[in-house]
């Protein structure tokens, strides 16, 4: 037998010129300013793709009166960057029979290259079987902002903020076919803490940033071979989610919820819808800007405020203090919410001492606060 010797330099330099994995033609997902910023983070790694296209929701009208056009922040980049722009059909059941540009279109018999990539961030619509069926189940891939299985749905970060979270995450799972929204397989995971009094827009903005800088990272090692798939913990009876938000959720519950409730709910909706509440003495809704938690050592006072004698001991009773300039509202708990700027039905927003000048004596109440209730005004002024 002859047996032929390879010096070991040339097995290095054959290894050394073996060709690199193929980078990914992607087809991407998304809409908002969440989706545009992951997107940047992977648009600028050029080493994990070869071809990006951009798919998104369609232009539409929006406001009472559909006088407003709604045009994607993702289309709007993916025009800046010169990237293809697809939209996905108006009617939602249409999804499943839209069939995505090439070259990601189904092939009769074979099977979805191994280099095509599905990639969704704050998308918005459930995609279909029949489009994930066009790649291959590990090449359909979500980034979620929660530390899941927590706040799976679609407002994690929003209902994160409500409930009073201090810490939160960024993960990538894989998108399955069957077993519920957001249960696939975790393959990176970021925790990112939630500082006190932070809003949904600067947290929203951290989680895509870093959910980008994580998404390029999995795609790195799935290129590599890599990549590490890991179940999510099971769901318990006490894993809170995260629906839609609803119109009222934007009404506090004065008699439930304190001043610090209030706040946070300010701080995670306000981005969208103002909270609003009800002045049925007025038969008219008033939108609350800006609260803050009332603290007696703010009035400048000395030894402070009782604010029982500021605004009564019923929850919803409101009264305005000058030295604050500020509408302040009776809470759960004895707390009391401060109210620097507010808005009526059919009126410009104001400083709350022109709103409570604006107030008409027979509107008061005997002790001359007034009183706001989380129950509807019979009719509007």
């Amino acid at each position: 037998m002859i047996r032929f010797r390879i010096p070991l330099g040339r097995l290095a330099r054959q290894y050394h010129h073996q060709a690199p994995p193929q980078r990914f033609d992607i087809l991407y997902f998304g809409r908002d300013e969440f989706s545009c910023r992951v997107f940047e983070e992977l648009y600028s790694a050029t080493d994990v793709w070869q071809n990006l296209l951009i798919a998104t929701q369609p232009d539409q009208m929006i406001g009472r009166k559909r006088e407003v056009l709604s045009v994607s922040p993702l289309k709007t980049l993916g025009h800046k960057l010169n990237l293809p722009v697809t939209t996905i059909p108006h009617v939602r059941s249409e999804l499943k029979t839209w069939t995505p540009p090439s070259p990601f279109y189904p092939l009769a018999g074979t099977l979805p290259p191994s280099n095509h990539l599905l990639l969704t961030a704050s998308f918005g619509r459930i995609l279909p079987v029949s489009l994930l069926s066009l790649f291959r189940p590990t090449h359909t891939l979500n980034v979620h902002p929660s530390a899941l299985p927590a706040y799976r749905g679609p407002a994690p970060i929003q209902r994160a903020i409500l409930n009073g979270e201090r810490d939160t995450a960024v993960c990538i799972i894989e998108m399955k076919r069957q077993g519920g929204i957001d249960a696939g397989d975790i393959l990176g995971r970021v925790p990112i803490p939630i500082p006190p009094s932070t809003a949904y827009g600067p947290l929203r903005d951290t989680l895509a940033q870093k959910g980008g800088e994580l998404l390029v990272s999995v795609l790195r090692s799935v290129l590599r071979g890599t990549d590490k798939r890991v179940p999510q913990n099971p769901l318990t009876p006490t894993t809170p989610h995260a629906p839609f938000i609803i119109p009222s959720d934007s009404q506090p519950n004065f008699a439930r919820e304190t001043a610090e409730d209030v706040v946070r709910r300010h701080l995670a909706l306000s981005h969208h819808k103002p909270l609003t509440t009800y002045f049925p003495a007025a038969t008219r809704t008033v939108q609350i800007h800006d609260p803050s938690v009332f603290a007696p050592s703010n009035a400048n006072t000395g030894n402070g405020i009782d604010a029982q004698t500021v605004v009564g001991s019923q929850p919803g009773s409101a009264r305005y203090h000058g030295r604050l300039r500020s509408i302040l509202v009776r809470c759960a708990q004895g707390s009391v919410l401060c109210v620097p700027t507010l808005k009526s039905e059919f009126r410009s927003l104001v400083p709350a001492k022109s709103w409570w000048v604006g107030i008409q004596p027979h509107l008061k109440e005997p002790d001359g606060s007034i009183l706001f209730t989380n129950t509807p005004p019979s009719h509007s002024a």
